[in-house]
């Protein structure tokens, strides 16, 4: 290999790559040669390499003369069979690049792997001088694993400006994520013009101040009266989805319903159960804001808004939320109790199936699909409905044959803590994900059927922005963990390999860095780990020599780390040694296990003594067993 040229650190993970003998250099005289059906990639590609190389690369045609040799050419002609709508090869010689796809949609995505042969800095916004713009020469093969691969974005909560959304569309593509998954509606906020209700964004658009006990400049979408809030125009919609068609992304609307409608009464309150307007609320939980299941008001309101969301996004599917609708206006409401009656309905959650089964008709009469959360077949699951499933019911669903898109909590819900030391991190929702837990997701529910795999879709991550007020934040929680589950979507599962992820990463993120976008940057240095054989069911010490790891006085802030086992351990402290001296303790009870309890001890050194050993020391117990492992790790904050 050249000197100066990385081997391939590709991210998702190709399907099959075998590198070879040397490289392809960009040159003044190279060009992008296309198809009818690759043009528009082909120009795509250009731009991105002009705006960072500074180099010409004209587009020529297929045909031309002279054009072929030392050019990168992109064909949908000659494609290998089987591949599919989003497979493409990858072939660099020393000679040439070729990439052919049966589509755009596959052309795109070999050139998102083409992109990430280069150096990092291909992903600059402007010329860089002094960089070898080489790739290694490899042959490829790739295909998706699932043809849904997904990110959910919660505008509800907080608003996201149009630019904003572009910004992560982008980010998106350079993943092969092919699913935009827009949350337009919430009790806190109405997101989306519609013509005939301008009450909506006119006022349910809008609150008093940001809320959920976040600062008021911790964002900055406020009006010109000082509401806070915002909305999307019907032409920002169209602008937004028609960027996200030229990347090969659906975007797919949702519209809340029955529940999580606050902003929708508090201008329309006749929809309700009470016939009261409801205020939107100003922080999280629970809230009652459903339409009345037993007014056809509520079903004409919705179809008008439906009928112009068709309008608007050309997405197969329609999600239309369905979760976390509490039944206790409609146990109260005389006309929900009627409508119970009439239709036959044991309860109130087999009238949520009724009102989800009504609106399912709609909506299949516009030969769209409809989505639901988990809760959708509560009461009975409509035929035809796909199941988001976060909270289970997937296996259950996908065994009856209904399809399903897996984004459980534990695994797929980015807005959770990425490390157990909170008081480290941006608030957060709750919990602990890391970005090893979300490598590890298996979309596939474990007992499913093998002739009941195709109905998994695939699997998305979601971004619930409660706490998250301002566009920084939704990056640094996104990224670097969307950047294992697009891995997780895309490849095969017996070529995912967390250390070699993890090596990949440290390069993946040097593109990032190159784009502007904010990551989390993680500062914690790994002391070492326990294993069962140091592990007893009484307190017993386990002890690291940390010598090399010491930087100075300052606060040492220590987080033991389960990683796997059926039982996690209690532990009693954990000391700072100096030369066998104890000379920092933090006394208090902690578990490490499935579910964490205060594994975070602080330590604070006053001095370093030059040549001294330091040693870690944790008092530590197996609870109910003694096969736990994990790491110890720790973030040394210097004294000021």
């Amino acid at each position: 290999m050249a000197a100066g040229v990385s081997a391939p650190a590709i991210i998702p993970q190709p399907m099959k790559m075998e590198q070879g003998e040397g490289v392809f250099q960009l040159q003044k005289s190279t060009r992008i040669v296309v198809d009818g059906s690759s043009r528009v990639t082909g120009e795509y590609l250009a731009e991105k390499l002009r705006a960072s190389t500074g180099l010409p690369l004209r587009l020529g045609a297929v045909g031309e003369a002279r054009v072929t040799r030392g050019s990168i050419v992109l064909s949908t002609n000659g494609v290998k069979a089987g591949l599919g709508a989003e497979g493409y090869t990858l072939e660099v010689t020393p000679d040439g690049v070729v990439v052919r796809a049966a589509s755009p949609a596959g052309l795109f995505y070999g050139v998102q792997t083409l992109l990430q042969l280069l150096p990092t800095e291909v992903y600059s916004a402007k010329p860089v001088a002094g960089v070898n713009w080489a790739m290694p020469c490899v042959q490829i093969e790739d295909q998706p694993r699932f043809g849904w691969r997904g990110m959910m974005l919660d505008v509800g909560r907080h608003f996201f400006t149009k630019e904003e959304v572009k910004r992560m569309l982008d980010a998106l593509a350079l993943h092969k994520i092919n699913v935009f998954h827009w949350h337009l509606t919430e009790d806190h906020g109405w997101r989306i013009e519609i013509k005939k209700y301008p009450q909506l964004t006119k006022e349910a658009a809008w609150r008093p101040g940001v809320g959920f006990d976040l600062p008021a400049d911790s964002t900055t979408a406020y009006g010109p009266d000082g509401r806070y809030g915002g909305f999307y125009t019907q032409d920002d919609i169209r602008e937004v989805v028609a960027y996200a068609k030229a990347r090969h992304i659906t975007v797919v609307p949702e519209i809340e319903m029955p529940g999580h409608s606050s902003a929708v009464l508090s201008v329309y309150p006749q929809l309700g159960c009470s016939g009261e307007p409801f205020t939107i609320p100003m922080n999280g939980g629970v809230t009652h804001g459903v339409f009345c299941a037993g007014r056809d008001e509520s079903f004409a309101f919705l179809e008008d808004v439906l009928t112009e969301v068709f309008a608007l996004f050309p997405s197969q599917y329609i999600h239309i939320g369905g979760d976390e609708a509490p039944k206790d206006n409609w146990k109260k409401c005389a006309r929900c109790q009627a409508r119970m009656k009439a239709e036959g309905l044991k309860n109130e959650h087999e009238l949520q199936s009724w009102f989800i089964r009504r609106m399912e008709k709609f909506i299949l009469a516009h030969d769209k699909k409809l989505i639901g959360w988990s809760e959708i077949h509560e009461g009975g699951l409509a035929r035809s409905a796909t199941v988001m499933d976060w909270i289970g019911g997937g296996l259950e669903a996908a065994s009856a044959g209904n399809d399903v898109i897996m984004t459980p909590t534990e695994f797929c819900y980015l807005d959770y803590y990425q490390s157990l030391d909170q008081a480290a991190e941006p608030r957060a929702m709750c919990c602990y994900l890391p970005l090893d837990k979300v490598y590890s997701f298996e979309p596939i529910p474990a007992g499913l059927a093998a002739d009941k795999h195709a109905h998994i879709l695939g699997a998305q991550g979601n971004v619930w922005s409660e706490v998250i007020p301002n566009f920084k934040q939704i990056e640094y929680m996104t990224f670097p963990r969307l950047c294992a589950l697009a891995e997780v979507v895309w490849s095969p599962k017996a070529a995912r390999d967390w250390s070699s992820f993890t090596n990949r990463l440290a390069v993946h993120e040097q593109r990032l860095d190159q784009l502007g976008i904010n990551r989390r940057r993680t500062t914690a240095v790994k002391l070492g780990q326990w294993t069962p054989q140091q592990i007893r069911s009484e307190p017993a010490q386990v002890v690291w020599d940390v010598t090399p790891h010491i930087k100075g006085a300052g606060q040492y802030r220590i987080t033991l780390n389960y990683t796997e086992g059926n039982h996690g351990i209690t532990i009693d402290s954990v000391a700072l040694l100096e030369d066998g001296r104890e000379v920092a303790r933090d006394a208090h009870e902690g578990f490490a296990g499935t579910y964490p309890r205060q594994p975070v001890y602080v330590l604070q050194l006053a001095s370093l003594k030059p040549g001294a050993k330091y040693s870690l020391k944790a008092l530590v117990r197996g609870e109910g067993g003694t096969d736990s492992q994990g790491w110890v790790t720790w973030v040394f904050n210097p004294a000021e």
